[in-house]
């Protein structure tokens, strides 16, 4: 089989990695503001403003997609996923897919057992055959020294993983996995971007950038809204006029000047901050329609504390693309188990051994109460005409909640 080898691996990341960062920027809210207006004085370009607005893009549908466990699980994937803190582990990599549109799950077998480890999409590449969504070569790096430059590398192919370290060969391990032991975790995968599109869309950076750029403008605006501009008129030049203690004082003395004209003070119309706060909230609106959220997740108040099925209502956008990431990540773990178990079993198996075998979800909305109730009524009406046609695991998914009796 040819390879492309893994000088070019290493440019592809080069490349990819600048993206990456920049969707983290964002996500860390460490994005700096383009096209700043020359008109806004340079104390206040200086200040680091920061929206949060993408984090909460990210971290409102990935805390939603929460693992279960496997359906179906001949091969005892559910262990495998146990022995590597699954908690941590699927949720490092839900997070990294959301942001950087793909992370990977390395498999490391120094110990016994298979060790799963969560990479991110800028440590991490390789060339994916799509009928699959396996590798057939791939490229990470494991570790960086203090300067960010790759200090251990790893190049994956079916059956053997090498090692490199300062740009040499230091290991090689053998394996009985037909495909490359780095597996990819997709967010939102199509027939032209096989490694799949983020969740900090470009669309969102940029109403990112305009908010931040308001906050900058209302920041300015504020000043001059907490102390109107005054103005004297017929003030003499030779009069000694204290612009600092003016400016704080409660009884200013403006006397006439020789020829007994006296000076008028007076004041310009306040500025208003509405303009600026109306601006804020439409921009809040472009990015609620962009990713599915509500003007109430970013901060807006638009009504009084809505029950289970308002707020499923008002997020069935979210709802729609969270079932979407479950099913793209549901192939990617299956994937990672099934390499897993070749490497626990030191055995090649079949990838259709594994066809069956299904990732279940706990369910994106957690209902209450009232929502449980409707539930159990529908579950009892529906298993009246056909009996038993919804058991534990149809109960578990719809609900969440998990039976006592074994």
């Amino acid at each position: 089989m040819d390879t492309y080898g893994i000088d070019y691996l290493r440019n592809k990341l080069s490349v990819k990695a600048q993206r990456v960062g920049m969707r983290y920027r964002y996500y860390e809210m460490k994005n700096q503001i383009k096209n700043v207006s020359p008109l806004i004085p340079p104390e206040f370009r200086a200040y680091a403003y920061s929206l949060g607005w993408c984090a909460k893009a990210v971290d409102s549908l990935a805390d939603r997609i929460v693992y279960d466990r496997f359906d179906n699980d001949d091969f005892n994937l559910t262990q495998i996923y146990s022995q590597n803190n699954a908690d941590i582990l699927f949720d490092s990599v839900i997070l990294s897919a959301f942001i950087s549109s793909c992370s990977f799950i390395y498999i490391d077998s120094d110990s016994k057992y298979p060790r799963l480890e969560a990479i991110d999409g800028g440590n991490a590449t390789g060339v994916i055959d799509t009928v699959t969504n396996l590798l057939s070569e791939g490229y990470a790096v494991l570790s960086r020294n203090k300067y960010g430059y790759a200090e251990t590398e790893a190049y994956f192919l079916p059956y053997r993983t090498e090692y490199y370290k300062g740009g040499k060969i230091f290991d090689v391990y053998e394996h009985k996995s037909p495909y490359p032991l780095l597996v990819p975790v997709i967010n939102r995968p199509d027939a032209r971007r096989a490694f799949g599109h983020s969740r900090i869309s470009r669309t969102c950076m940029d109403i990112v950038q305009s908010a931040v750029r308001t906050l900058l403008r209302a920041e300015v605006t504020a000043e001059f809204y907490s102390v109107p501009q005054k103005y004297t008129l017929g003030l003499s030049q030779d009069a000694g006029f204290d612009k600092k203690r003016a400016r704080y004082s409660d009884f200013l003395n403006l006397p006439q000047d020789e020829n007994g004209i006296v000076p008028k003070v007076g004041q310009f119309s306040q500025v208003s901050m509405s303009p600026h706060m109306e601006h804020i909230k439409m921009l809040a609106s472009m990015f609620a329609g962009e990713t599915g959220l509500t003007l109430d997740d970013l901060g807006f108040n638009t009504a009084n504390p809505a029950s289970y099925d308002a707020i499923r209502a008002s997020h069935e956008n979210l709802r729609l693309t969270a079932r979407k990431a479950q099913r793209n990540f549901g192939t990617g773990f299956l994937n990672a188990g099934y390499l897993a178990a070749c490497i626990r079993d030191n055995y090649s198996y079949d990838r259709a051994a594994f066809a069956d075998c299904k990732c279940a979800w706990l369910p994106i909305f957690e209902p209450d109460t009232a929502a449980l109730g409707a539930a159990g009524d529908a579950i009892l009406k529906i298993n009246q005409a056909v009996p038993d046609f919804i058991g534990n695991r149809n109960i578990r998914q719809l609900t969440g909640l998990e039976s006592d009796s074994q």
